[in-house]
């Protein structure tokens, strides 16, 4: 079991109130979830996640933005295009395959060294390979870099 699935909830980021004392140590992400999130969600541009304790419900472990995004294939290495072809009937064979990005993603610094990225992108993998996936999309890309 991980540290989110049995020690955390997830929760739409809905107000600014909600991430006050978050801190993954990185200005820029920091700025992002404190402040640019709500316009992002305002403008249909990415819809932002947070991960709370369960013991203490005012306490972000993380946070992560999705947005929508696309495959080009053309773009890829020939390689990846080979695989990402192969797992798509031949009939619907596309130049473009939707996607969804995982934008932003940052673990408070109060809780680093416990996986939580790693399960994060786990979370998302199958969130969307669920039925119910509203997205109807299966392919995920990660924008990230590690600080």
């Amino acid at each position: 079991m991980s540290f989110l699935e049995d020690k955390c909830s997830l929760f739409p980021l809905t107000s600014q109130q909600e991430i006050d004392g978050f801190s993954c140590g990185d200005s820029d992400l920091d700025e992002f979830f404190t402040r640019d999130c709500f316009a992002y969600a305002k403008e249909l541009l990415g819809k932002t996640y947070c991960y709370k304790l369960d013991e203490c419900t005012k306490k972000v472990v993380c946070a992560f933005t999705l947005a929508n995004a696309g495959v080009r294939v053309s773009d890829l290495p020939n390689a990846r295009k080979k695989k990402i072809e192969s797992k798509v009937p031949h009939i619907k064979s596309l130049k473009d395959y939707p996607a969804v990005l995982l934008a932003r993603l940052g673990v408070s610094k109060d809780f680093r060294s416990l996986g939580i990225g790693s399960d994060v992108i786990e979370f998302v993998k199958l969130w969307l390979l669920d039925p119910y996936n509203k997205t109807g999309c299966r392919f995920l890309i990660v924008d990230a870099y590690n600080c």
